[in-house]
């Protein structure tokens, strides 16, 4: 049987049927699975996520899943988080108490309701630009930039700067996507985000480290 060429991990919480129907788009396969064993196996694995921080580290310690996207990542293979997911990636939220899977230094934090005396709405939701800030090695066209769809209350802050990938603005500057190694964490939805998430899929999917 062959391969999927991208492991999505279900844990409960994602828009999973967008992602593998975009994935789909642009030429590759992609399995939805919550079997720990096969996300460890995977070639590439994407981690997607909405919802509250705690309650999806819980769902991943109780089924396993977090181990497994662990072992993935030290594997060296391609592994992605997605929105939440990308918070996952970190040591922790300031949404919640529990540890995140710690594969990228850095914390959640929630955007203030207001700047200078400004009202900020939140979440953000919809559309901003993303200005790269280095060059990506899993998912190229991140290193051009382009516009994006948002929905999010939190945003990352990384201990090292040179894991970012791209800033945002909204109320203040934040990493909109990271990358560590073969570990990378995207803010925004790409599977909405027509041509310029779709781009960053097709990368993904064919991502060879």
């Amino acid at each position: 049987m062959t391969r999927p060429d991208v492991t999505v991990v279900d844990y409960g919480v994602g828009n999973l049927g967008s992602l593998r129907n975009a994935l789909a788009k642009v030429g590759h396969t992609a399995e939805i699975t919550g079997d720990p064993e096969i996300v460890a196996a995977a070639d590439r694995v994407i981690l997607p996520g909405v919802g509250a921080f705690d309650r999806a580290v819980e769902r991943l310690s109780e089924s396993g899943l977090g181990d497994a996207v662990r072992t993935a990542a030290g594997r060296g293979i391609p592994v992605a988080g997605v929105c939440l997911g990308m918070q996952l990636l970190m040591d922790g939220s300031e949404e919640g108490e529990r540890p995140g899977l710690g594969l990228i230094g850095g914390r959640a934090h929630r955007f203030p309701s207001s700047i200078d005396g400004a009202r900020l709405l939140v979440p953000h939701m919809g559309w901003s630009a993303a200005v790269a800030a280095k060059p990506s090695r899993i998912a190229p066209a991140l290193s051009s930039g382009g516009r994006y769809y948002f929905v999010h209350s939190y945003a990352v802050d990384v201990d090292d700067p040179a894991d970012v990938l791209t800033w945002t603005d909204y109320g203040r500057r934040y990493a909109s996507s990271v990358e560590r190694d073969n570990v990378l964490g995207i803010q925004f939805h790409p599977e909405k985000s027509h041509r310029f998430g779709l781009a960053i899929l097709r990368d993904f999917a064919g991502a060879s480290l």
